[in-house]
């Protein structure tokens, strides 16, 4: 039998729980890892070092992004919103694509900044493949890949619709799909879309939207390249 003082105790470590864990754990969704998203990047590279000071010299966009919410990282599988039925313009304004629309309020809206941000390296992009998680195995109704226009600059512009050109539409892909792996903090399954972009070179943005198969629920990410 629990004595008052134990109760207590349990009582105080489930607050704490609560408090601490990321909102987005239990529900665990997925973001474009290779190229990495903005968030996804920033917390791969920071997640067990995000309060050093050297990230705002190292990677300054990171920094930033931390400073806003940290949240935003802790949370890189749940950049969506609901109930978009296919408008996806609507439910996402020019100069948010990069937030889902400021999703969540404020919450991710640091990674609409333009700068740079830390970029992959792409060194054809006439043949690159795109890399998006499934951590919950949802499926989807569609993965939307596009990339920015040539002449669009991430350093110093938002991105918004007119900016970007669509690579490829996949068409559903069935729940689980995908190569699994054995990466304890991502689980799920990894979708590998080939994308062709001939002739762009430079800084450009990966745009990827996502419709998960199980509902309406929609994903918007953002990944920094550099072609050639």
């Amino acid at each position: 039998m629990l004595t008052p003082t134990r109760l207590l105790t349990v009582a105080v470590a489930a607050v704490l729980l609560l408090v601490t864990a990321p909102a987005g754990a239990a529900n665990a969704h997925g973001s474009t890892i290779d190229p990495a998203s903005r968030n996804y990047g920033c917390w791969k590279r920071w997640g067990n070092d995000f309060q050093n000071p050297a990230m705002a010299t190292a990677d300054p966009m990171c920094w930033q992004a931390w400073q806003a919410d940290t949240t935003a990282m802790w949370n890189w599988n749940s950049l969506y919103r609901e109930n978009v039925r296919g408008n996806h313009q609507a439910a996402v304004p020019n100069g948010t694509l990069c937030s889902a629309g400021n999703t969540g309020g404020t919450r991710y809206s640091a990674l609409d900044t333009p700068g740079n941000w830390v970029a992959t390296r792409v060194p054809n992009a006439a043949a690159f493949t795109v890399v998006a998680h499934d951590q919950a195995r949802h499926g989807a109704k569609y993965f939307r890949v596009y990339v920015s226009r040539q002449g669009f600059n991430p350093l110093t512009q938002r991105l918004s619709w007119s900016d970007l050109i669509l690579l490829k539409d996949t068409g559903p892909i069935g729940p689980g799909v995908g190569e699994t792996t054995n990466d304890p903090v991502l689980g799920g399954v990894s979708v590998k879309i080939p994308v062709s972009a001939p002739g762009l070179t430079g800084r450009h943005i990966v745009y990827t939207v996502w419709e998960a198969g199980h509902a309406d629920q929609v994903y918007y990410w953002c990944a920094d390249v550099n072609f050639g």
